[in-house]
């Protein structure tokens, strides 16, 4: 069994001896933790959690225990119940609740679930913040609450706010979506996807709606990661299925894949770039991601005169970075994009509703819209370190024997070439180094990834 804990919060696997994995006790010991340090930070008298959770086989159980030990630390709960994670932030907000938390392992498959933890303003919590909640959870010291101030327990439903506020949004056009006539396939991995995205189609006007694994269960038709390789069966239906777009989403709903209307697949790497795209040229302004994601993004924003800056990696560091630079649009090259005038958090239902606009306006197919990008290429790797390598030492001589090209350490090394760009970065759960890399051509990139594993061979070995 297997229990991760970072400062985004703790998953695990579900299952094994009492201190394994995510466990009905470690479940306890650090949402116990999340309501102390909710105490110490939030001051008001009337405090209030959310907790919204996705389709997962154990998340009924998970949640039981979450809402229990909240109610027993003396906290309100509002219990949203199958929600997605971008709708668990919204309704933070919306509640003017302390915290919140969501019970979900994103793409990780069904054996997992996680406790994600949001503050105040309905975003996940900072380094700082994570390292406290941790802090407090390994001390073990909890003051629960006495009979008279046990917490109450409210049901709401957010996801038809959320669509509305989408729906709302001034560069939503649901007329031109609705004037389109589109035909969409949704993939939603047997996950709460099944009930938002359809209710987001009706509500935009979407009459024809082929839905894909949209019964949220929590047995997962195929790997719940939305990444080509877990699609090719979707991307058949979707060929064979005369729809116009395929919209492809993670169990908890804060990633976006697309695939175009003859199956072929617009990447992950470009739903950002398209909604960046269609924000850009209505409303001038910065946009941010991190350090793995798509050059693309960059040649976008340059093209319309504006700044692009890289963030390091993690939803927290892009949001931080969009605040700092004012940035329209942001987001993460795994398909998640952030917009700010709904909320700061990655959100497949935004992105959807974004991209969708901006398909009616083009007048254009899906594969002929993806055509109007940049192309570009990833390769991504790994090296398996053995124990006793120093690993922040060997990213520094990484550093020093490119230190002739742009290098920036924000988060490990990324190495910018003209035409290409290799980042490093050690995995903080496995004695590992990922190497990411993005060339003109699949081969440039492979044989980028592959140089700099031979340099890093070669400073190990000499």
């Amino acid at each position: 069994m297997t229990l991760i804990k970072s400062i985004s919060g703790i998953r695990g696997t579900i299952g094994g001896k009492n201190d394994d994995g995510l466990s009905p006790v470690n479940i306890v010991k650090f949402t116990a933790a999340f309501a102390t340090w909710v105490k110490q930070n939030v001051t008001k008298t009337d405090l209030r959690v959310v907790v919204g959770r996705d389709a997962r086989i154990s998340g009924e159980m998970v949640s039981s225990l979450v809402i229990g030990t909240l109610t027993g630390m003396g906290i309100d709960v509002v219990n949203i119940g199958l929600a997605t994670t971008p709708t668990t932030e919204i309704a933070v907000v919306g509640e003017g609740a302390a915290g919140g938390i969501i019970i979900t392992a994103s793409h990780n498959p069904k054996q997992w679930n996680a406790l994600k933890l949001l503050k105040n303003s309905g975003e996940f919590l900072n380094g700082f913040e994570g390292k406290q909640v941790l802090d407090i959870a390994e001390s073990g010291i909890f003051d629960f609450a006495g009979i008279d101030d046990i917490g109450k327990i409210i049901e709401k439903d957010y996801t038809s706010v959320h669509i509305q506020k989408i729906v709302g949004l001034e560069l939503v056009d649901r007329e031109a979506i609705q004037k389109a006539g589109f035909s969409v396939a949704v993939d939603a991995v047997n996950s709460v996807g099944g009930i938002a995205m359809p209710m987001l189609l009706r509500a935009l006007g979407v009459d024809k709606v082929l839905q894909i694994n949209c019964e949220p269960h929590g047995n997962f038709a195929h790997n719940p990661e939305p990444i080509r390789e877990n699609l090719l069966q979707t991307s058949e239906i979707i060929k064979n299925g005369d729809v116009d777009v395929g919209l492809i989403v993670d169990p908890d709903v804060d990633r976006l894949v697309i695939i175009n209307e003859d199956g072929s697949f617009f990447d992950e790497e470009y739903t950002l770039v398209a909604v960046a795209d269609y924000v850009l040229s209505i409303t001038p302004g910065n946009t941010v991601s991190n350090l793995s994601s798509s050059r693309a993004l960059r040649d976008i924003t340059v093209s319309y005169g504006q700044t692009y800056t890289a963030s390091a990696v993690g939803e927290v560091n892009v949001v931080e970075m969009m605040k700092e630079t004012d940035a329209v649009i942001g987001g993460e090259g795994n398909g998640g994009v952030i917009y700010p005038e709904s909320h700061y958090g990655r959100d497949a239902l935004v992105g959807a509703a974004l991209f969708l606009t901006h398909l009616a306006k083009s007048g254009m197919r899906c594969s002929d819209l993806r055509k109007k990008y940049p192309d570009y290429y990833m390769s991504k790797k790994r090296i398996e370190l053995k124990n006793g390598i120093d690993t922040d030492d060997l990213l520094l001589k990484i550093k020093d024997l490119f230190k002739g090209e742009k290098v920036t350490d924000i988060d490990g090394v990324k190495i910018d070439f003209s035409e290409s760009w290799v980042h490093l970065r050690k995995s903080n759960t496995e004695p590992i180094i990922r190497i990411y890399a993005e060339a003109k051509s699949e081969k440039l990139a492979s044989d980028l990834t592959e140089k700099v594993i031979s340099r890093i061979d070669s400073l190990i070995s000499g």
